[in-house]
């Protein structure tokens, strides 16, 4: 059963259907080949999956992100950063990975970074003569930083599917998030620096960072007061969801002055449409992995890995090299909800903590998103940036290596991320 999933998987994947339909085409001809699966069992498995408490905070840290950045903040946020850093080596880049940081105290998703911070700074990027491809590069690349950043929603998928604490991955994703950031900086610097790109060389305008600092500062202060929150638990994160979602509009409509009715219907059937694509592929992963638990799969992977790998580090390596291999055709959210079923047991097993195999998963993942053949973010800067992919893929080698050195910390040095 687990090798017809994988070959009509990879058959519905070649042919460019959607990630969604192609996981339940394979699990309905799994079910249909086999006399052992009762097909009202199998669905009731799909439904149950979204029945969980903790998946509304999914539409709601959407709707914030919508809300915040759909308006006037992320001119603002541009505007406080070019002002700032604009003017060093690689300045403008450098812009574009501190506005996905602090994005990514807003959102949670990054293809809403990389779409909204793309729209923004590619066009300010080509004004200043930049390369094309670089901008593309370094936006497809920050963008990631959004989903180790909370609120996240990768991790929230994986705290579903591991009953691992959402408020532990949270704050484990902060370290690792700020050390991609100060990574990707020190990157657009030294190769501003070697290739001498332009730059904005105009004088540092005091009151103009100012005013666009303390404009922007509601927004940056949001993913501060959503850590407090979890950190001392004064509230669970579905419920930090709905009240950051009520701080999105009380904001908007407050400080920027810029909700009408038009972009709030807008915001709402966006975020919408956004979950249910997640609620999709939640079900039909949902379905891919009670099939595969039915076939005794992960089991069967766990005795394996216990048999033939002593080593601790080796299981890590294998992980990483199997969730870097996926992650260049799975779409993240589809692959944690694949793969975590998979490692729980080989992580059990080297005792290793759920909260690391959570943000090892998300960091690992999160190549995938700018790596071809299928890299989402990649994809969406490419495009704005009106380059080709390949283009853009030469310009990426950077970032690579600063996104392997942040995920050998968190694989193989827990205590960076675990409190």
């Amino acid at each position: 059963m687990t090798a017809l999933i994988l070959f009509v998987f990879m058959g519905c994947a070649v042919i460019a259907m959607p990630i969604a339909h192609a996981l339940l085409v394979a699990a309905l001809a799994a079910a249909a080949s086999s006399d052992r699966v009762p097909l009202d069992l199998l669905v009731q498995q799909m439904v149950a999956q979204v029945q969980s408490f903790p998946l509304i905070a999914i539409p709601f840290f959407m709707l914030t992100g919508s809300l915040m950045m759909g308006g006037k903040l992320g001119e603002a946020l541009v505007g406080v950063l070019s002002t700032l850093i604009g003017r060093f080596h690689g300045g403008p880049a450098q812009v574009g990975v501190l506005s996905s940081t602090l994005f990514g105290g807003v959102s949670g998703s990054a293809v809403a970074d990389a779409s909204a911070i793309g729209s923004l700074l590619i066009p300010w990027h080509k004004r200043l003569g930049y390369p094309p491809a670089f901008s593309a590069a370094t936006l497809a690349a920050a963008a990631t930083i959004d989903i180790l950043i909370p609120p996240s929603i990768p991790m929230i998928l994986f705290a579903l599917t591991s009953n691992a604490s959402i408020a532990s991955l949270f704050v484990a994703g902060v370290l690792p998030g700020l050390l991609m950031c100060g990574g990707f900086m020190v990157a657009c610097w030294w190769v501003g620096k070697r290739r001498n790109f332009p730059r904005d060389t105009s004088a540092f305008n005091g009151p103009a960072f100012r005013r666009h600092l303390l404009y922007a500062s509601p927004a940056v202060l949001l993913p501060v007061l959503i850590i407090i929150f979890l950190r001392f638990g004064i509230a669970t994160p579905t419920e930090v969801a709905v009240l950051s979602t009520l701080y999105a509009g009380a904001v908007s409509v407050l400080v920027y002055r810029d909700l009408s009715w038009r972009r709030l219907h807008e915001a709402v059937v966006h975020s919408g449409l956004a979950t249910g694509v997640v609620l999709l592929v939640i079900m039909a992963s949902a379905a891919i992995g009670w099939l595969l638990t039915f076939d005794q799969m992960p089991t069967g992977i766990a005795s394996w890995v216990q048999q033939n790998v002593q080593a601790g580090w080796m299981v890590i390596l294998m992980m990483n090299l199997l969730m870097l291999f996926l992650g260049m055709f799975i779409d993240l959210p589809a692959a944690v909800l694949l793969l975590t079923p998979v490692f729980v047991p080989m992580a059990n097993a080297i005792g290793m903590d759920m909260t690391q195999l959570g943000i090892m998963m998300v960091v690992n993942l999160a190549i995938g998103l700018y790596t071809p053949p299928v890299g989402t973010t990649l994809f969406i800067t490419s495009a704005l940036a009106k380059v080709k992919v390949g283009q853009t893929v030469r310009e990426l080698g950077p970032f690579y290596l600063v996104a392997f050195g942040v995920l050998a910390l968190v694989s193989y040095v827990p205590a960076s991320i675990l409190k």
